[in-house]
């Protein structure tokens, strides 16, 4: 097996064993996972538009709006329209919302702090440096 397999296989099992992470932690929300990663991005880049969010999450404006509609009714999120730009919706996190992201971001803090007790400063860094570069290749 080469390195790009051997990578493949371990980014593979993290993120099974991240997803199975999540799941248990939201699980323990009364929210669905969607919810809460909508939440999580809003926490991360505030007020996006409805499109800008969707790419985000990598998913439709359609089904966004039934993600919306359930985390307004939950008095999570609000939605504004643009001054300049009626049109365009904007959506916001509530107090409440603001609330559920820092507590579940603080989750993800804890779980990589625990994730990383044996890895040296400058490993960290240099994984980080590799992240960042994957993530702008998406």
């Amino acid at each position: 097996m080469n390195n790009i397999e051997k990578i493949n296989q371990v980014i593979t099992e993290f993120y099974d064993k991240m997803s199975s992470w999540e799941q248990s932690v939201v699980k323990e929300t009364g929210h669905s996972l969607a919810q809460i990663h909508t939440i999580e991005v809003l926490g991360m880049h505030g007020s996006l538009k409805m499109k800008e969010l969707a790419e985000k999450l990598g998913i439709t404006t359609g089904t966004l709006t039934v993600q919306v509609e359930k985390l307004v009714n939950a008095h999570l999120l609000e939605r504004c329209a643009l001054p300049n730009d009626r049109r365009a919706i904007v959506v916001q996190l509530t107090d409440a919302g603001i609330a559920i992201h820092r507590r579940h971001n603080l989750l993800h803090v804890e779980l990589f702090k625990t994730l990383m007790r044996e890895i040296e400063p400058d490993e960290i860094e240099v994984l980080l440096n590799c992240f960042v570069k994957m993530n702008r290749e998406f």
